[in-house]
């Protein structure tokens, strides 16, 4: 089963998507928008590429604020939520995504990416945390009720 892991952004969504094992994350694409609310062609290339790669969950990033409170882009991300969940039929799984754009940026300027090319992959990298974060916890849940 394929999942995709998504970083919702205010013009940007940054898309990864599992391997068929479950077991690794890969980025994929940032698909960008002009406008914040104007989301028709970005569900339109979500279904495209859930269709393409025969994703049956959805992973999104839920950011909440560091002492656990839901602001407004927490909100703004649960909308999203529902309307995917309307549009795709999937489930549409909200993933604590605190310091997923952090660790990215580490990553990337460790990776010595050069800092104009950062924001063309950070949304990427950050969903790749988000989905990753998500599968591993798949798979320790899987272990320990395996008994491994």
């Amino acid at each position: 089963m394929r999942i995709m892991g998504l970083d919702y952004g205010t013009k940007t969504v940054g898309v990864a998507v599992s391997d068929p094992l479950g077991i690794t994350a890969q980025a994929v694409e940032t698909i960008t928008r002009k406008e914040e609310n104007k989301l028709r062609k970005t569900c339109a290339r979500i279904e495209a590429l859930i269709a393409e790669y025969g994703v049956e969950r959805i992973v999104l990033g839920f950011p909440k604020h560091m002492n656990n409170d839901i602001g407004e882009r927490a909100e703004k991300a649960l909308e999203f939520r529902d309307m995917l969940a309307r549009r795709t039929g999937l489930e549409v799984v909200m993933w604590d995504e605190r310091l997923t754009t952090v660790s990215a940026e580490r990553t990337l300027m460790e990776s010595g990416v050069r800092r104009e090319n950062r924001k063309k992959h950070i949304d990427q990298i950050a969903a790749v945390f988000i989905l990753q974060g998500y599968l591993d916890m798949l798979s320790m849940r899987q272990g320990t009720e395996t008994g491994h």
